[in-house]
């Protein structure tokens, strides 16, 4: 499974990619507001110049053709782009011509069929909304299950994006589940090394080394 960042904040995605496990990164509109963003371009170049794999942006048109022209303009900006689309009838108007000059990844997926659809539009990603199903009294980690099941199923070379992943246990059921990425926020991917026992033995053997290292140097002074 592979791991992506999902936020627009350079330092996260610096510090994340530092690790070696962050594969890509996606944005939206939201995280894109939320980093302060004064040069929507420049900024995006900034995050793949880090990455250097794949970077999910988002059109904000509603309408098919306007979705298009974005997906051009973006599509030109690096090889890395990957051109987002929500997932609503405009957008598989969308989908069906941009497949041709940019890969997608089709944002919004709260359903099997809706999952289907886009992947029949011509979107390389899908990625089914987890935790927002949750919140709402459905099971989004069986929305993952499920659209991995329809792709194996058809042999389709499409990947199922985890995304609205807001948990450490979200994750680990990603894991189970086979999902090919699934992307996170910063806190989420911190929280992934988070266990009091690591801590804890952590403190005991360097508080033993301490000990070892004194005796040691008091041998060696002949003490």
């Amino acid at each position: 499974m592979k791991v992506w960042l999902d936020t627009a904040v350079l330092d996260e995605i610096r510090e994340a990619v530092s690790w070696g496990v962050v594969r890509g990164v996606t944005t939206n509109p939201t995280h894109i507001a939320n980093a302060g963003v004064t040069d929507f371009r420049a900024h995006i170049l900034e995050i793949i110049e880090i990455v250097q794999g794949p970077v999910s942006v988002e059109v904000v048109s509603t309408d098919w053709q306007g979705m298009v022209r974005e997906a051009e303009e973006i599509a030109r900006w690096s090889p890395h782009v990957v051109v987002k689309i929500p997932t609503i009838i405009e957008g598989l108007k969308a989908m069906k011509i941009v497949k041709d000059f940019a890969t997608i990844n089709a944002t919004l997926i709260f359903s099997p069929n809706q999952a289907y659809m886009a992947a029949a539009a011509g979107a390389h990603y899908v990625s089914p909304f987890v935790n927002r199903l949750d919140a709402i009294g459905h099971d989004g980690m069986q929305l993952v299950r499920d659209c991995l099941t329809i792709f194996r199923n058809y042999n389709w070379d499409r990947e199922v994006v985890a995304a609205s992943i807001r948990t450490s246990l979200q994750v680990y059921e990603c894991l189970l589940a086979g999902s090919h990425i699934v992307t996170m926020p910063f806190s989420v991917l911190k929280g992934l090394m988070d266990h009091p026992m690591t801590e804890i033995g952590l403190k005991m053997f360097l508080d033993d080394w301490a000990r070892v290292s004194a005796a040691l140097g008091d041998a060696l002074r002949g003490r």
